[in-house]
């Protein structure tokens, strides 16, 4: 898990995307252009909540999230999403 000095506002999570599969459960490599965008990543920030909703994830979880989920955002060389808690499924 990497440090990164940006601190989502509200009810936003900041999550890096796990790596997409390099090959399949029989053995077979997967080429570049037929990889499927992840939709598992790791928690790296959090912002404060809204007023009467505190936010339930946490840096450090490991979370489920839409395919089309959240805004793609690069710093530092290193790929991000920043989405809504809304757009969280579930936490592994």
């Amino acid at each position: 898990m990497s440090k990164v000095n940006i601190k989502p506002l509200a009810d936003r999570v900041l999550v890096e995307p796990a790596a997409a599969e390099e090959k399949t459960a029989s053995g077979l490599y997967i080429p570049d252009t037929a990889k499927e965008k992840p939709q598992k990543g790791t928690v790296v920030a959090v912002g404060n909540g809204k007023k009467d909703e505190p936010l339930t994830v946490k840096v450090g979880d490991t979370v489920l999230y839409g395919k089309y989920a959240g805004t793609e955002l690069s710093v530092e060389g290193a790929d991000y999403l920043i989405m809504r808690e809304a757009d969280i499924f579930a936490i592994l």
